[in-house]
């Protein structure tokens, strides 16, 4: 279970290197192979390459003549790359994935349960701030009753 926020930076070459709390998870479940993928909201998709699996599978038996259904097997399936961890812990993350998130230097790390979001910091923030706009406004009626 991947949660939790770290701000990390690329290097010059590209390379995210993953925190070592999470490292020794991924070493277990996956020995280090991940699937990046861009996601929809401007950010990428890291993944468990276990985790993945099954979730390509269901986007490529969508139909694609559904023009929606493509549009989406195009950006999660099109976009999908296998990465392995160094053995410092690190995946080099392509030039066309840090265009696609717009990652720069300092990037966001958050972990979203089986995966985890890579976003450039400053989209983030802008991100968490429109997130936290609705507090003010309806609440979905799926948060009505929600506590924490």
């Amino acid at each position: 279970m991947f949660q939790g926020a770290a701000q990390l930076n690329l290097d010059g070459k590209g390379r995210l290197a993953i925190p070592a709390r999470y490292r020794d998870e991924l070493l277990n479940t996956c020995a280090g192979n991940l699937v990046l993928t861009a996601d929809a909201d401007g950010c990428l998709l890291l993944y468990p390459q276990p985790a993945w699996e099954p979730i390509r599978d269901s986007l490529l038996k969508l139909s694609a003549f559904n023009p929606q259904m493509r549009a989406l097997q195009r950006l999660l399936v099109g976009h999908a790359e296998e990465l392995v961890m160094d053995n410092a812990g690190r995946v080099l993350i392509s030039p066309v994935l840090r265009s696609h998130a717009a990652l720069d230097k300092r990037v966001m790390l958050v972990g979203q349960g089986g995966k985890f979001e890579v976003w450039d910091e400053a989209r983030w923030q802008a991100q968490q701030k429109a997130a936290l706009a609705f507090i003010g406004g309806a609440l979905p009626p799926e948060l009505e009753g929600f506590s924490l």
